[in-house]
């Protein structure tokens, strides 16, 4: 090995001495190196050494030696030497070393300086003096640590380093992924696209608007291509139109491809989805149709040839939809049901008219009796003659009245036979339809009309006087005359629960809170009742309640006028009006009230008077469910009492327990059914248990006689052939 010594004066520069030989490098693979700082200056020393012995010399002697092997491997020896002290005395302070640095290559030297300047600024608190320490001789650091404990500090450090870098980098993703989706929202938010829902009325607006160009080409285009003078007569009219129908077709498809449905009850938004949605559809077919430019061809055939858009009809669909709608959104369907009956009628006749005279056209005016006369004559050359006669023939021939000229030709003769078969169908239509829905009109006027006659064979057939029977009558003459026959229940009963409670609570929940009691009280309870309330109609003189009777209704005033009267029926004390209330107190069934539940006046009807009943019954009923709701009327009630001086507040206070005798007995009523079911279920399992243990008897009974007698007869056969067998023996 090269030896390499410099020597220098003390103060100037420290002597460095350096021998490299078998034994040095022995001893440095087992362990015994020396500290990280002597790694450090002999490296520097030593580069400084070459670099002052080879500037003395010439270039030819200085290019050999640095291009000699032994340098090369000193210099990767040196290189590996102080790797090997860096990873062993990582605590050590470092600087940078220019000789290394020579092979180490621009990432290298980076993270070294970082590493010194890291260490430079934690600083080493067991040795202080070490930065100011100019001697690099004086710094050496024997290693006597155990590898292992090294290593595994330097791996523990190097996965906690990892960990840290990894929650950075997690970080960092999930800071990239929330921008993403912040990104992906504003998208969606801009690629939002205007969807039209099929059940508000901007979509029945747009309906309304896309049905007037449909009628108006169902009607004039047939019009203007079989009368010629009303073609040419009115071009610039007919182009305008024309072209507005065609704008409105080309949106109404665009609105076709954004209208919504419903699938799962909710409705779909997604274009996608509903563009191919509409495609599937055979309107969608049609529509293209409807839009194809045939008019195109008037640039070489003339504006006369209005057929030319006739593919405009299949657009009918959107027609009929209009009407289905406007049907169920009408108060009158009937009225519109027969005003569209009508409005197809008179379409059939319509196109019929414009073809006969398009027949007639092409036979030639006056040829024949059938035709249309000759229009030269002053009488029949005027357009609206034209119509109008056509017309006329055309609503002949389909109501099959007859009347007209006989066919003469052929083709007239077809036509006629069409026409008659046509007409036959548009007559049986008209008489069924028509009177389908004047049955459905007068349906229930036939049904109140029945229930008058049963009631009048009742009061015949139990001899009622005459008084009585005709103030039943007049009742129900006021019932009818005022609309008031339909029966709720009936009517609603078709309805889900919410509905018919979100309708009971926009009729009867305004009334129902002016009741004192129920003032105050919790939602649930007050739509429990209002669900509850039944309505009554009573005649003019009939008493609501007398005096003394058990109150078991309450009753709030919706129309009428009713008076509280003596006993002898005339006298009147007080007068209530709409809105009005009683018998509130008798139902709750406070205990200590000294009427003892009972109507405390008479109180009369002076017209004809519209009431709102609510039952005992259904009012407990309702708080079953709501026991502080009850516990609060009763204390409002008991309030009232008090104040009017009707309570008795000895029997009031020692009602402190909460259930009353009819409570316990419903209880006892309600344990017994339940104790009869379970009773009646034994019953059957005891009866069929017996029945089977019955039948295995019955089995098993067979089965032992089968065996009892097939052992018998085994026995006998027995017997029988060993005497048999003696005689054979004995022979």
């Amino acid at each position: 090995m090269a030896t390499i010594s410099t020597q220098q004066s003390y103060p100037a520069v420290h002597r460095l001495s350096v021998r490299t030989n078998d034994d040095d490098l022995d001893r440095i693979e087992n362990g015994n190196s020396r500290a990280h700082s002597l790694c450090e200056d002999t490296s520097s020393e030593l580069q400084t050494a070459v670099s002052m012995e080879t500037r003395g010399l010439p270039e030819s002697r200085r290019s050999s030696f640095t291009g000699t092997g032994a340098m090369a491997r000193l210099s990767r020896f040196i290189f590996a030497l102080r790797s090997w002290a860096t990873r062993r005395l990582h605590h050590e302070d470092q600087r940078p070393d220019s000789f290394l640095e020579r092979f180490r290559g621009p990432d290298l030297k980076e993270a070294s300086s970082r590493e010194s300047n890291a260490q430079s600024a934690t600083g080493n608190p067991d040795h202080p003096h070490r930065g100011k320490n100019r001697w690099p001789l004086a710094n050496f650091n024997i290693n006597n640590c155990n590898n292992t404990d090294d290593k595994k500090e330097d791996k523990k450090e190097e996965k906690k380093e990892e960990k840290k870098e990894e929650k950075k980098e997690e970080k960092k993703e999930e800071k990239k992924d929330e921008k993403k989706d912040d990104k992906k929202k504003e998208e969606e938010k801009k690629k939002e696209v205007f969807i039209v829902d099929p059940a508000t009325d901007l979509y029945y607006r747009w309906l309304t608007i896309i049905a007037t160009p449909v009628m108006y080409n169902w009607c004039m285009l047939i019009c203007r291509a079989c009368f010629d003078e009303l073609q040419t007569k009115y071009i610039t009219l007919w182009m305008v139109l024309d072209y507005s129908s065609d704008v409105i077709y080309f949106l109404d498809t665009f609105v076709r491809f954004r209208t919504g449905f419903l699938e799962q009850g909710l409705l779909v938004k997604d274009p996608k989805k509903l563009r191919e949605n509409y495609m599937k559809t055979p309107q969608f077919k049609f529509d293209l149709l409807s839009m194809v430019p045939t008019d195109i061809a008037v640039i070489k055939v003339g504006n006369n040839y209005p057929e030319l858009r006739f593919n405009r009809l299949f657009k009918f669909a959107r027609l009929f939809e209009f009407f289905d709608r406007t049907e169920t959104r009408t108060n009158y369907p009937n009225i519109f049901r027969i005003s569209n009956l009508v409005l197809y009628i008179l379409i059939i006749i319509h196109w019929n008219a414009c073809i006969f005279f398009a027949i007639s056209k092409t036979i030639g005016f006056g040829s024949d009796t059938w035709v249309y006369p000759n229009i030269s004559h002053p009488e029949y050359g005027r357009l609206a003659r034209k119509y109008i006669y056509s017309l006329y023939w055309s609503t002949l021939t389909l109501t099959t009245i007859g009347e007209t000229p006989p066919p003469v030709k052929d083709v007239e003769y077809l036509f006629v036979v069409c026409d008659f078969l046509i007409g036959v169908l548009i007559f049986a239509t008209i008489v069924g339809n028509v009177g389908a829905m004047i049955s459905n009109m007068n349906a229930n006027r036939a049904e109140f009309q029945a229930k008058i006659d049963s009631i009048k064979q009742y009061m015949q057939f139990r001899k009622v006087s005459k008084d009585l029977e005709a103030r039943v009558i007049k009742w129900f003459d006021y019932l009818w005359t005022n609309k008031k026959t339909c029966d709720e229940k009936e009517v609603l009963k078709n309805l889900p629960d919410k509905l018919k409670a979100e309708i009971a609570i926009n009729v009867h929940l305004d009334t129902l809170k002016k009741v004192r009691i129920f003032q105050d009280c919790e939602a649930g309870l007050l739509i429990e009742l209002v669900l509850k309330l039944q309505p009554q109609v009573f005649s003019p003189g009939d008493y609501i309640c007398r005096k003394g009777d058990i109150g078991r209704e309450m009753y709030i005033i919706k129309e009428g006028k009713l008076a509280v009267v003596a006993d002898d029926g005339v006298t009147q004390f007080v007068v209530l009006s709409d809105g009005s209330y009683f018998g509130e107190i008798s139902i709750l069934n406070i205990k200590g009230s000294k009427s003892g539940n009972r109507r405390t006046a008479n109180i009369r009807s002076i017209g004809y008077s519209d009431l709102f009943c609510l039952s005992k019954d259904d009012l407990m009923e309702a708080l079953t469910e709501y026991p502080e709701a009850k516990k609060a009327l009763e204390e409002k009630g008991k309030a009232i009492l008090m104040k009017d001086g009707l309570i008795d507040e000895e029997v009031a206070n020692q009602s402190g327990d909460p259930k009353d005798l009819e409570e316990k007995v419903e209880n006892l009523e309600s344990s017994l059914d339940l104790m009869q079911t379970k009773f009646a279920r034994l019953m059957a399992e005891f009866t069929s248990s017996q029945v089977k243990l019955k039948q295995r008897l019955t089995k098993m009974e067979t089965k032992m006689k089968s065996l009892g007698s097939g052992e018998l007869c085994d026995g006998n056969e027995a017997d029988s052939e060993a005497p048999k067998e003696e005689e054979k023996k004995d022979k």
